[in-house]
């Protein structure tokens, strides 16, 4: 959320950052609305003043003994009192206009944010790793996965529907395994691990900026009034709300969680295999530091990082992309993609995204500190997926295969499977017995 008096100040950029990011939101209308609020605010203050002034005077006369002037006086509040009410209501539902429409603005992007529609717009920074080259037909993921007896779609759909799947065996090591590396490449870097709540209330939802915008993305919980998180970065965030932070360092949070989207208007794009499914899992960086740009500029360079470090250590070949306009959510000043090379693709794709919001979050949180002079100021929060798992099994199985159907496993994960240096259809009882001993 931005601060009110900063949309007015600068309300034609406020607007071309609502353009340019598909929200449908009016700025002028939002001013209009806060004025006429503004205008009956005034009011109901002045009624209450002559309602309070009038209730005083009636007691002095009726005191005095005054009844016929008091009657009189009475008759005249009445009318004040229907009036005031009159009014409130009125405030009431201007406020609830002002509320509504503030929920929509969004964050205006950086400066050095390309402008554009969709990813095809996204601006590559860098490109690391070769890409494989085979002298023979390579298999994708899903072919892999049935080969190793590791990913069994069929079964996942006959029993959560569409886009659900099993792992089994080695997939579910290898699932696990990524996870483990990583929360470990975290705490080294001084991340606190947690364990979040996956059903949470509606209000962190709509503090985090994952509502009202991108609510058809979310899993609403029958009869609880309550919905399963899409990411981690929710319970996170939503951890501090309401609370005065002591900043002298940044606080930085892991959380190792389930997740769950539901994936509306994405039918026929990325439906095969486990590119886009509604359950995975995710190990989430958040960091919430002082409001000093150049600090989270620096911070959001850094998580980005702990990424493509992660992706080096799987050895797998990446792209990283500065997000444009259109590409980005509501709630983003900033934001880096980190795709993948996927064989299968013969493109890169989506596995990773690093954001910085600036203190659009922590205005909806209420998550503040104090600023050099002892004023209260409010956050900035920066967000990023250290891996995110089965789609990391795409690039991980395809990049690795071989020609009898074996897959490397890279040395950073070895000592999560087993020690095993390369998996061989049906390798997971021997990992288990190894580790049985």
């Amino acid at each position: 959320m931005l601060d009110l008096k900063s949309i007015r100040s600068n309300a034609a950029k406020v607007q071309e950052a609502a353009d340019q990011k598909g929200i449908q939101v009016s700025v002028q209308e939002l001013i209009s609305w806060d004025d006429q609020r503004r205008a009956l605010m005034r009011e109901t203050e002045s009624l209450r003043e002559q309602r309070n002034l009038g209730s005083n005077r009636m007691g002095a006369l009726l005191q005095a003994g005054e009844h016929a002037e008091a009657a009189t006086l009475r008759e005249s509040l009445k009318n004040l009192n229907e009036g005031l009410s009159s009014v409130e209501e009125k405030l009431e539902e201007t406020v609830k206009n002002v509320q509504r429409l503030m929920l929509l603005i969004p964050n205006v992007p950086s400066p050095d944010s390309p402008i554009g529609q969709s990813d095809l717009d996204n601006v590559e920074v860098r490109c690391v790793g070769e890409l494989p080259e085979w002298n023979f037909v390579p298999r994708n993921h899903m072919e892999l996965g049935v080969l190793h007896d590791i990913i069994d779609m069929p079964r996942g759909v006959k029993v959560g529907g569409a886009r659900s799947y099993y792992l089994k065996g080695a997939g579910l090591l290898l699932h696990r395994a990524v996870q483990q590396l990583a929360l470990d490449m975290l705490l080294e870097r001084g991340f606190t691990p947690m364990e979040v709540p996956l059903m949470v209330r509606e209000e962190p939802l709509i503090n985090t900026g994952h509502f009202p915008i991108g609510q058809e993305q979310t899993y609403a919980v029958n009869d609880a009034d309550k919905w399963l998180v899409g990411t981690s970065e929710v319970p996170l965030v939503s951890y501090y709300a309401d609370e005065v932070l002591d900043l002298q360092e940044p606080i930085k949070l892991a959380a190792v969680s389930n997740c769950f989207r539901s994936e509306v208007g994405s039918a026929g794009r990325d439906v095969r295999g486990l590119y886009r499914v509604h359950q995975f899992a995710k190990v989430e960086m958040v960091i919430i530091c002082d409001p000093d740009e150049a600090k989270s500029e620096a911070l959001l360079q850094e998580i980005t990082s702990h990424a493509e470090e992660l992706l080096s250590l799987l050895e797998l070949p990446y792209r990283v992309m500065l997000v444009c306009t259109g590409d980005m959510s509501q709630k983003t000043y900033k934001q880096y993609d980190i795709e993948t090379w996927m064989p299968s693709r013969e493109t890169y794709g989506e596995t990773h995204s690093s954001s910085n919001l600036l203190d659009f979050q922590a205005r909806r949180s209420n998550i503040r500190c104090h600023d050099a002079e002892r004023r209260l100021v409010y956050c900035h929060t920066l967000n990023n997926t250290a891996v995110a798992s089965p789609r990391i099994l795409i690039p991980l199985l395809e990049n690795h295969q071989r020609e009898d159907g074996s897959i490397y496993i890279p040395p950073a994960l070895r000592k999560y499977m087993g020690n095993r240096e390369v998996l061989m259809p049906l390798d997971v009882k021997d990992i288990l017995d190894e580790e049985a001993l």
